[in-house]
């Protein structure tokens, strides 16, 4: 994840942790609830008390930039811009496939990943309109899937994940793609280390899938060219395949989801759990750009109100609080 500030400007701003929260698929109960890092107070359904309205069908993801909030809502085919603050709607981008994140170029350019198309959208944050789009070779509408995008230089890398089985670069000079490289079966996630090195891993989709099956896979890609550096299979463990690879803030170890949360240093190739797996369901993973804690987010269920956990960076078991239904994706929101 890419912060708006420099490590010491980071230092010197107070910062809430957002969540969102999926809801329920067509139940149109999505929501997000804010973690005050200071005070350690929860805030549920900020949006909804803010707005009047309900934020609709599948809080995939929420960007934080220049200033404001993003909110990517994917069954509703719309991304919110509100105020940090109030968290008051300030526009919206309509009319949307199924976007699943947005990624900002600057402050009149952004891309935007989808679900089920072909194409990623080049969308202008200021005027909250389509300018354009991208498409990306070999997916078509029916089974196509953008999802994170990571920026180094003038490249913006990308994991084709439902379906797909590829990482692909972007030029943003020219706003198509470069390069693309297969680092096995639906990449769900994208991260970089301190060496300008991607990480990804691999759920490796499910028995019986007319796309394939195959165990899931931590990656490790390089970028000139952009290339497999060396894969390795996750295997023993039951229930989902690997998903939410992240750092921490200085970019020399990578932390995951495979049942249990697994750290590995970027120079190592074995992985080591760091929080075990107790029979539910990790569904979201970040790591506090100043302290280094762990944020888990537990979906129980998929029914009942999901839980953030909260740990020290050796896995010591700090806290936890109740948030919205599938809790998945979080941002930090700078004050």
């Amino acid at each position: 994840m890419e912060w708006p500030y420099r490590d010491e400007e980071l230092v010197r701003h107070d910062y809430n942790l957002l969540v969102c929260n999926e809801g329920n698929f067509q139940y149109g109960n999505a929501s997000i609830s804010l973690f005050n890092t200071q005070n350690g107070n929860v805030e549920q359904e900020v949006f909804n008390k803010a707005n009047g309205m309900r934020l609709g069908d599948v809080c995939q993801s929420a960007t934080y930039a220049y200033g404001k909030l993003w909110l990517v809502v994917n069954n509703s085919h719309v991304i919110f811009c509100v105020d940090t603050k109030t968290f008051q709607e300030l526009g919206r981008i309509e009319d949307l496939v199924s976007p699943r994140y947005i990624h900002f170029l600057s402050e009149e350019k952004a891309y935007v990943t989808n679900l089920w198309s072909e194409y990623i959208d080049i969308v202008n944050p200021k005027t909250f309109q389509k300018i354009g789009a991208i498409k990306v070779p070999g997916q078509v509408a029916s089974s196509g899937s953008t999802e994170q995008m990571v920026q180094i230089g003038t490249k913006v890398y990308v994991n084709c994940w439902s379906y797909q089985n590829t990482v692909i670069s972007i030029d943003t000079n020219t706003d198509e793609v470069s390069e693309s490289v297969e680092v096995g079966i639906q990449p769900t996630s994208l991260c970089k280390d301190k060496d300008n090195n991607l990480w990804t891993v691999t759920d490796g989709g499910y028995e019986g899938s007319w796309y394939g099956h195959t165990a899931p896979s931590l990656v490790k890609v390089g970028i000139e060219p952009l290339r497999v550096v060396w894969a390795k299979p996750l295997s023993g463990e039951e229930g989902w395949g690997a998903s939410e690879i992240q750092t921490n803030r200085t970019g020399d170890t990578v932390f995951f989801i495979h049942d249990a949360i697994k750290r590995m240093s970027i120079y190592d190739t074995v992985p080591e759990n760091i929080i075990p797996f107790d029979n539910t369901i990790y569904y979201g993973l970040t790591i506090d750009p100043k302290t280094s804690d762990i944020y888990v987010a537990d979906a129980i269920d998929y029914v009942q109100p999901g839980i953030v956990k909260r740990y020290k960076s050796n896995g010591e078991f700090v806290s936890s609080f109740r948030v919205g239904i599938i809790p998945g994706a979080f941002c930090w929101v700078y004050e």
